[in-house]
């Protein structure tokens, strides 16, 4: 049985997410960026959390950590390389090490670009991969400590994962990663669809995340630096899809 999914939005426009396995009982928080919120949704559906799983260091990404620690006695699992930075981690794990949740194993896989230690967890049986500030809808996370390089080889990696794969990324950033999306691919139909819908969500209050990973892969200009379109968009048809993506991302930052 696949885990059950809850996002849970916190702070201004943070995710956390919930992974529940209904059989065992077990219930992993990914991220922490406010206690309330998370403590709030596992009382109201009586569910008792086991696990924490850390992306990374970011403070709006940890920064609840120590409340929703006071109240469940919690594994807390984390990127061993970056352990000197992160709260007190009791299972430290790298780049294709295994978590497991309940009657499912998840596998670790190294990300880095938005920082240097950033770790992703793809659960295969739930068809869910824990992405947080890598690979996001639409975007992938501004490269703060890593290069160029590294992000566009950390998209690579979860580009290749499964394209029903669901991508749980970290922030309410859409809307304003589809506008900046079609100023590259202002002919990408499948992109001008996604925008309307985007659009029309964020009207009604709903979140647009997480997203499909065949969904990005049409549409999110970070995972498509190796397509014509993007680099017709960026004026550089032919050039490596790695220095075409680190043009798009220029691009965003000063967006």
């Amino acid at each position: 049985m696949p885990l059950e999914i809850v996002t849970i939005p916190c702070l201004s426009d943070n995710y956390a997410y919930l992974a529940h396995d209904k059989a065992t009982g077990d219930t992993a928080l990914i991220d922490i960026p406010e206690a309330g919120p998370i403590l709030d949704e596992l009382e109201r559906r009586g569910w008792t959390l086991t696990h924490i799983l850390i992306t990374h260091h970011h403070l709006d990404h940890v920064q609840g950590i120590d409340a929703v620690r006071a109240a469940y006695p919690v594994k807390v699992i984390g990127a061993a390389a970056d352990a000197h930075r992160l709260p007190p981690l009791d299972i430290l794990v790298a780049e294709g090490d295994s978590v497991q949740i309940g009657g499912e194993t998840g596998r670790v896989i190294d990300v880095p670009g938005h920082t240097v230690g950033h770790i992703a967890f793809h659960f295969p049986d739930s068809h869910v991969a824990f992405t947080a500030d890598s690979l996001m809808a639409l975007g992938c996370g501004r490269v703060f400590e890593g290069t160029f390089d590294q992000m566009w080889d950390s998209l690579q990696k979860l580009a290749a994962l499964p394209p029903e794969t669901l991508i749980c990324s970290g922030h309410e950033y859409t809307a304003a990663n589809a506008r900046f999306a079609k100023t590259i691919e202002p002919d990408n139909a499948a992109l001008i669809s996604r925008s309307d819908r985007i659009d029309d969500a964020r009207a009604k209050g709903r979140p647009t995340v997480p997203s499909l990973l065949s969904v990005e892969l049409q549409t999110n200009p970070f995972l498509r630096a190796d397509q014509p379109g993007v680099q017709k968009g960026v004026g550089m048809e032919g050039a490596p899809a790695n220095e075409v993506f680190a043009e798009v991302r220029r691009r965003k930052d000063a967006f």
